[in-house]
């Protein structure tokens, strides 16, 4: 098989979590505003949010969305926001992103610059309280938006990892078939359980999650983007 395109995943794959303290603060803020509650309040519900957030994407495949989040808290508080207030909760939900970004992983975007010199590239990300239009942007920031070919965010699609169609889509709009993709991303029971089920060759990425390393039934293990480079003439 020739692979015809390489799809990336963006959490713990491009990009790592850095200031997440600040942004949980930031977000802690705008729910206190909008319920009046304690920020032992605020803080303990914020958390089971996004517990429940990572619990939804793997049991069932759906992603929730910032607004979402803000009926969840409310309804977690017992508390009655009105609609405006919910917006402005959602908005800063995610917002935060943007004022506490992630940061790339080392040789994220060289390796990306370098498959997109072979082949077409693409992202194919779930979301959460951080839209696929704020990842977006971190993209461009960091200098990785020029290079992809199309996107792919859970929150736009209305579908999750490991579904089918996060991955067909992409094929359809690189023009490929699927099973000439290769995907890599880091989480086992979303990105190479996803890929594999249209076929494509799938790579787990370990460089900062190596949860599934001794366990992954992907094609390719990848200790470093670095390594990707590496590999790149084998592959392509």
């Amino acid at each position: 098989m020739h692979i015809q395109a390489v799809t990336f995943d963006f959490w713990g794959t491009l990009f790592q979590d850095a200031q997440g303290k600040e942004r949980h603060a930031l977000r802690m803020e705008g729910l206190i505003k909008e319920t009046a509650v304690e920020e032992a309040q605020a803080d303990r519900v914020l958390k089971e949010t996004m517990a429940f957030f990572m619990r939804n994407h793997l049991d069932t495949q759906h992603t929730l969305t910032p607004v979402d989040a803000a009926l969840l808290c409310c309804q977690a508080l017992d508390k009655t926001v009105d609609d405006d207030g919910i917006a402005r909760m959602a908005t800063c939900f995610a917002d935060a992103i943007l004022e506490y970004p992630p940061v790339p992983i080392e040789d994220a975007l060289e390796a990306v610059k370098a498959a997109a010199d072979r082949v077409p590239v693409a992202i194919i990300s779930d979301t959460g309280m951080s839209p696929g239009k704020n990842l977006r942007i971190l993209l461009e920031r960091a200098g990785f938006l020029p290079f992809f070919s199309a996107l792919n965010f859970s929150d736009e699609t209305r579908a999750a990892k490991p579904q089918r169609r996060m991955y067909a889509s992409i094929a359809d709009q690189l023009g490929i078939a699927p099973h000439e993709m290769l995907h890599i991303g880091d989480l086992e029971p979303t990105d190479i359980t996803g890929a594999h089920q249209i076929h494509a060759k799938a790579a787990l990425i370990t460089a900062v999650n190596r949860r599934y390393e001794e366990v992954t039934r992907a094609d390719y293990l990848l200790p470093s983007w670095k390594r990707f480079i590496e590999l790149l003439p084998e592959l392509i």
